[in-house]
Order: C-alpha cells, then structure tokens, then sequence
C-alpha cells in the first residue's frame, strides 16, 4: 500500500504537468489565430499564477482541514474544467476566464503534496517526482504538435483534458490507499502562518531564491518555442515539438539525481544543477544561425535545472523544522509563483523591444540570484547537510 500510495502521487504530479507546458507550445499559432500580440501570452501566465498564489497561501488551512488526499482531488478536477474551457474558446477573454480554476487547482496541489512528499519520503522519492511532473510537461507539446497539424490547438487542450479526467477519476476511487500514511495526522498543531514563517531565520533569503529560479526556469519554460520560432525561424509546429527539449532535459534529470540525491544530500546536488545548467546557457549565447546549438543548450540548461526545485522543497523541514514546512512550503510556492506570474511576461514585452535573443542573459541573471539566495538559506539555517 506504501509503494501504491506512491505510485498514485507520481500520477498525479503527471497531472500537474501536463497543462504546464500547453501554454507556451501553442502560444505560436494561438495568439495569431485569436488576433492578439504574441505578448499577450503573459496575461494568461498571471492570471494562472495570480490563483496558484492564492491557493499556496492557504494550502496549509486547506490541507489541515481537508487533508491532502482530497485537496489532490479537487485539484485535479479544477484542471479538467479549465482545459476544457479552453478547449473550447475562440476568445482570448474566455482564456483568461478559464484561467483562474486552473491556477487555482495547480496551487493547492502543488503545495500540498511536495510538503506530503517532503515529510513522509525520502530525497529521492521527491526527485521522482518532480521527474513525473517532466512526463506531463513532455507529453504535452506533441500533442500541441499534432493537434496544430491535425486540427488546431484547440483540439490538444481536449486531449489534455480527457487525460486529466481520467486521472481525477483513478484518485477518487483510491481515496481509501491515504490511510497508510496515517501516523503524521495532518490536522494536528496550528499553521505558523505567514507572518510567523516570514520571522524564521533563513525564510525571507528561501523566498527569494525560489522566485527566482522558478522566474527562470518559468520563463525558459513559456518562451522556448518562441525563441526557436522567432531567433531560430523554425516553424511553429516543429517550434512547438522543440520547445519538449528542456522539459526532456529536466525530466531525464530528475530520474537520474533520484538515485544520487539521498548520497549527495540536496545543498550539493543544487550547487552541481547550478554549475550545469550554466554550461547550457553558454552554449545558448554561441553566435550562429544553426539552431543545433540551441537544441543542446535546452536540454543542458533542463537536465541542470533537474534537481533545484525538489531539493530545495525537500530541505524545507530539515532547515526549519516539521511542523513548519507546511505553512513555509505553501509560502514557497506562492513565491515561486510570484516569479512565474511577473518575470516570464516581462520578458515578453523586452523580446518584443530588444528581441527574442536576449534570453540567455536574462534567464542567467535570475539563476546567479537563485543560488546566491539558496546557498544563505543554508547557511543561516544551519542545515546539517554539509
């Protein structure tokens, strides 16, 4: 039941991921046929991250009341009604509507299940995880591919979505499978809340070296397919399949630390992430027309970013403790979120300006802010990891 409890989280990381990475695949060929700025893409991003900030933030209340199983579940299910709905649209307004039960679920489920993880599994299993969250974000722009070459991109929000519905109907009928875990009830303590975690020693440094990197990693993420398609003039339907490199990169990653995490411990295995995927930036900023260099850079920069994220969120109770990391987890990824939500549109509106070209720079410039931030966390945290 252990190992099947297991298995279920790895499903429904999948679920999260899937949506992740449509946005920007699509993006290409949507923003034309809805008739708005290819920078408008960033208004869907925050309106997407404006509800997973608010759902992180309260992640906490709702896991200790609701439990995580079932905050899992309506996760899943606020997904489905968004793909749907987008699906279904034809106007760009009606994407900003079914934008916000999207942000919404991703929040709660983020939150809620990377502190589950943090507390009940080991560092490896939070590497695996993150590794099928890279699934989804692959399996994602092929179907953006064939659905553009097949009908439109309409059609790959559908699949998407019949995808997601399947998912959420697996978890409800294994509701029962949570009991296994049962020995660490989630109700039990009162939430430190924000103030009380933004007063620990190390959180505000945490805070902020989390935005940052998911502002990068955000960015890359949302604006690959455009980078290729705009600075590598490769049509949109293979920019689309393109754009799968980083999370390829990210995803391979994660399966290979998941067996060197738990020897390395999490502060190394993000100082080698950091020394890796800035060999990939590098060879993003050679000079040629070729996109082959560019389709390596992608897959060095995501297998680098491959062990970040789930150290960082696996460190959490080891630096401040337990019964904090609920609450600290929660406020985490609405930070993160805050990074994803602001940074990768900004981006648009200078690639529109100064051109697509600069993104090796700017993605740089918040990943030397993410490790600065990580390594005083540490530091001031005391964290026993060497």
């Amino acid at each position: 039941m252990y190992s099947f409890l297991l298995a279920l989280i790895y499903i429904a990381f999948i679920s999260l991921g899937l949506p992740d990475s449509l946005l920007g695949s699509g993006w290409p060929v949507m923003h034309t046929e809805l008739g708005v700025p290819v920078s408008f893409m960033g208004i869907i991003s925050m309106v997407i991250s404006g509800g997973t900030i608010i759902s992180s933030l309260l992640s906490d209340k709702l896991t200790r009341k609701l439990e995580t199983k079932n905050v899992t579940v309506i996760s899943v299910l606020l997904t489905v009604v968004a793909l749907f709905g987008f699906s279904l649209s034809n106007r760009f307004w009606m994407l900003i509507v079914f934008a916000v039960p999207y942000g919404l679920g991703a929040g709660a489920i983020d939150a809620a299940l990377n502190n589950y993880v943090a507390l009940h599994y080991k560092a490896k299993h939070m590497s695996w995880l993150h590794c099928f969250w890279g699934v989804g974000t692959i399996v994602s722009p092929f179907i953006i591919g064939y659905a553009l070459t097949n009908h439109t991109w309409n059609g790959g929000y559908r699949i998407v979505g019949l995808i997601q519905l399947a998912i959420s109907v697996l978890l409800i009928v294994t509701l029962p499978v949570w009991k296994v875990n049962k020995t660490t009830d989630e109700k039990v303590g009162k939430s430190v809340g924000l103030i009380g975690a933004l007063k620990i020693k190390g959180v505000p440094f945490l805070l902020i070296g989390f935005f940052a990197y998911c502002a990068a990693e955000a960015t890359t993420m949302q604006w690959a397919s455009t980078y290729f398609a705009e600075v590598k003039k490769i049509p949109a339907e293979r920019a689309a399949a393109l754009a799968s490199l980083f999370y390829i990169g990210i995803t391979a990653g994660r399966f290979i630390s998941g067996f060197i995490t738990d020897k390395l411990g999490d502060r190394k295995m993000i100082l080698i992430g950091t020394a890796v995927l800035i060999c990939g930036i590098i060879a993003l900023l050679i000079p040629t027309d070729s996109y082959i260099a560019a389709f390596i850079a992608f897959l060095v920069i995501g297998f680098g970013c491959a062990p970040i994220y789930p150290c960082i969120i696996h460190s959490t109770p080891n630096n401040f403790g337990a019964e904090n990391s609920g609450a600290i987890i929660g406020i985490q990824m609405a930070s993160a979120y805050v990074g994803s939500t602001f940074i990768p549109p900004l981006f648009g509106l200078l690639g529109n300006s100064a051109g697509f070209e600069i993104m090796p720079i700017y993605i740089l410039t918040f990943f030397i802010l993410m490790i600065t931030m990580t390594e005083l966390t540490f530091r001031i945290a005391g964290s026993k990891e060497k």
